[in-house]
């Protein structure tokens, strides 16, 4: 398995700790995702023998990057954290963020090459991605059309830029050095594209201002402009 920073879902249901690993493989899957759902006998709760367990089967030795869905499951995670050797501890980090957005996009920064500090933002970044301005806003922002070079290009997925084809997208962005934006937003934040909402028949606004922006503006465009292979 390519070496990248890995990710452990812990959860108090085993079920849904194995449906987000489920769901980020569908945007990740050469990343190293395990499920420490449940205690261990698979009840409702928690179980240190198992994040202690998904924590090692996730380090592939670029780092991991613990994700938890409610308080003692956290704590759960911060203890068996406590009881890594020094050498272990210093690859992992326990992210306090929402469950799902931010296991998502943690996972996706993962298979875009993302260092552990990388990965850490990007999950830290689902905190605040939904409260920034509402679409109808962004995509009137000066920051649209600051840039020197911006093409537009409509949605053309019947379901719109959702979550396998934004993360394509992004996976794509972050391969740019180049800082991008799709109606304001940064086009290499998951969780910024998905806040969009752009649905069939949009108009994704991409521009950069850094003088060499254009080959990522082209290649993102571009790749809208397939329909991802949805259409």
């Amino acid at each position: 398995m390519t070496a990248t920073v890995g990710i452990v879902f812990v959860s108090h249901s085993s079920q849904i700790a194995a449906g987000m690993v489920e769901l980020a493989r569908q945007m990740a899957g050469s990343v190293r995702l395990v499920a420490a759902g449940g205690t261990d006998d698979d009840g409702i709760g928690t179980s240190f023998a198992k994040v202690m367990s998904g924590v090692s089967e996730a380090d592939g030795g670029e780092g991991v990057v613990v994700v938890s869905d409610l308080g003692s499951a956290l704590l759960t995670a911060e203890t068996v954290l406590d009881m890594l050797d020094e050498g272990q501890r210093s690859r992992v980090r326990v992210v306090d963020v929402p469950f799902v957005e931010g296991g998502v996009a943690a996972a996706v920064a993962a298979e875009s090459g993302g260092t552990l500090d990388a990965v850490v933002a990007a999950a830290e970044g689902a905190v605040d991605a939904w409260a920034a301005k509402p679409a109808a806003e962004a995509a009137e922002s000066p920051a649209d059309a600051g840039g020197p070079y911006e093409r537009e290009v409509l949605v053309r997925n019947p379901e719109g830029l959702h979550a396998r084809p934004a993360a394509e997208f992004v996976k794509l962005a972050n391969t740019f050095p180049s800082k991008v934006t799709v109606n304001g937003k940064d086009a290499k934040s998951l969780l910024g594209i998905m806040s969009l909402g752009l649905t069939a028949g949009s108009t994704a606004r991409i521009a950069s201002a850094d003088p060499g922006g254009r080959p990522a503006v082209d290649a993102l465009a571009d790749l809208v402009d397939t329909g991802f292979g949805e259409v």
